[in-house]
């Protein structure tokens, strides 16, 4: 009787020794694993939040959880967004908008405007559940409007101190390095030396600094010698995020730009690129308007306008910009996008709003029409001033990472820029089914393992056995932004399952609210 009892016992230790079964088996696609390299057949098996499989044999099917057939379609790593505006999460924190386009990891804080204190805010996020990944950076203008309010002048020693105390602090909560927004206020009124006073933090904590350039149009090239000049002084990587050549008088420098990137990184710099795949920029209507005139914030500016000297010296500013800038020299080029105090302005443009008040549309009426916009409570803007030779160029760069640009939305909501629904697959869809612009293979690298090498984040961006289980599964005949200019509250076409950490986010199509996101601390990471 001892021989049936030790072979029972040599069956339960086997199978206890045995792997367990997978949790869900991608079967039948052609994964494309970030790397750029060639697509090929393959199985994926998940087990918890890894792959922990990946074979062109085929895998064990038998006892898994969930066999998902993907018969003509490609299993990517899930697409990385390093600029999302973010502004929305705790009222947003499913994030089907990302979701929905193959996103599972979304880097926030661009353009120097964060959460503050950032632990308290990931911590609060954590705690709510998201849908994405959720990584963060500091803004340089929030700590400066922190210490020194909306004031024109260099900082103290003292305030220059607490600036830098902060983003020490932010880094030791998990942020990813420092943002500016340079055009933005009151970033405008820093000089470069208390830029890297800042970014030096950043960078001896091991992050990155990514810049909203001070200038994208006429001084472009200004602007991206003092990015690359901010890069070198304080010895961290830098990305030139939402690069774009801004107005008439500058399409074309795109080849020059690209250029200094490549002698820059030639010399030993680490300078990379984010880029939206759009024609058309987006911000607030104050854009328009010279930084110095909005000093000290909206009040001073008001009191500015009532000083006849001061007034014409604003209006003409404006009209510059509307010509030389984002205005493209054509109002019908500055269409609104939020205007809460006149929601029938929504999808219209500069040029019908003097049109529905009589007046000629004009470079002053514009400028007019401006200043009463910001008296009103401001709005948000959608300028198409861009031109497509640059998108491409910037495009093709082997150090462009694919990012939107855009913020957490829901159907309904203003009239928002169409790459807050598409960025992702419009690329796959225009730039490399359609245009060829991109291969297949490189586009999903650009929005994959180079992101995540932009952050320096190790464990997303690629599939490969043992990495974190965020996939994107996409139709790349079908796959399509269906969000525009006109009717921009559609979700993309195309993207059929999204699996983030393990779990089924979009689930043939139909988005599942999972809550399947972890916040992405740097030092844990």
């Amino acid at each position: 009787m001892r021989l049936p009892y030790f072979l029972a016992w040599v069956a339960l230790a086997v199978s206890a020794c045995a792997p367990a079964a997978y949790d869900i088996v991608l079967v039948g696609g052609t994964v494309i694993d970030g790397t750029g390299s060639a697509g090929f057949r393959a199985d994926v098996a998940i087990r918890g939040d890894r792959i922990v499989a990946i074979s062109r044999n085929g895998v064990e099917r038998a006892g898994a959880e969930r066999v998902i057939d993907v018969t003509g379609k490609v299993i990517a790593p899930g697409f990385i967004d390093i600029h999302s505006h973010l502004n929305p999460l705790l009222r947003l924190p499913e994030g089907e908008s990302k979701a929905r386009q193959g996103v599972t990891t979304v880097l926030g804080g661009p353009d120097g405007t964060s959460p503050w204190p950032i632990g308290t805010y990931l911590d609060s996020a954590a705690t709510l559940g998201i849908g994405i990944n959720v990584a963060m950076l500091v803004g340089h203008n929030t700590i400066r409007r922190t210490v020194m309010g909306m004031e024109n002048r260099p900082p103290t020693s003292q305030e220059l101190a607490e600036m830098q105390g902060m983003v020490r602090q932010a880094m030791a909560e998990g942020a990813w390095g420092l943002s500016t927004g340079l055009r933005y206020l009151p970033g405008a009124f820093s000089d470069i030396d208390e830029v890297v006073a800042l970014a030096e933090v950043a960078g001896r904590a091991g992050g990155i600094y990514t810049s909203h350039l001070r200038e994208e149009g006429l001084d472009l090239l200004a602007g991206v010698a003092e990015a690359i000049e901010i890069g070198r002084r304080a010895d961290l990587p830098i990305v030139l995020t939402h690069h774009k050549v801004v107005g008439q008088p500058m399409w074309g420098s795109s080849e020059r730009t690209l250029a200094m990137v490549d002698s820059a990184n030639a010399a030993g710099r680490r300078i990379r690129i984010d880029q939206y795949p759009y024609t058309a920029t987006y911000t607030g209507i104050g854009i328009l308007v010279p930084p110095w005139a909005l000093a000290g914030g909206n009040d001073a500016f008001f009191e500015r306008l009532e000083n006849p000297m001061l007034r014409d010296s604003i209006t003409k500013g404006i009209v510059f910009n509307l010509v030389n800038d984002r205005g493209g020299n054509d109002l019908s080029r500055v269409q609104f996008a939020l205007v809460s105090w006149m929601p029938e302005l929504e999808g219209r443009t500069l040029r019908d709003w003097a049109e529905m008040r009589g007046l000629p549309p004009t470079m002053d009426t514009g400028a007019e029409l401006v200043i009463d916009a910001i008296r009103r409570g401001g709005a948000s803007a959608i300028y198409h001033v861009l031109d497509q030779t640059d998108v491409e160029a910037i495009m093709r760069h082997p150090l462009t990472a694919i990012a939107s640009d855009g913020r957490l939305v829901q159907p309904g909501e203003g009239h928002p820029h169409p790459r807050w629904y598409g960025t992702f697959p419009r690329v796959l869809g225009e730039y490399v089914r359609e245009k060829g612009v991109l291969t297949l293979e490189e586009a999903v690298r650009k929005m994959t393992s180079l992101p995540a090498d932009h952050m320096g984040m190790s464990e997303r961006g690629m599939l490969m056995e043992g990495m974190i289980a965020d996939i994107a599964v996409f139709d790349p005949e079908t796959v399509a932004d269906r969000s525009t200019f006109q009717d921009p509250h559609q979700y993309p076409a195309g993207i059929d399952w999204v699996i983030i950490n393990g779990i089924v986010a979009v689930d043939d199509g139909v988005f599942n609210d999972v809550r399947a996101g972890k916040i992405l601390r740097r030092q844990n990471n």
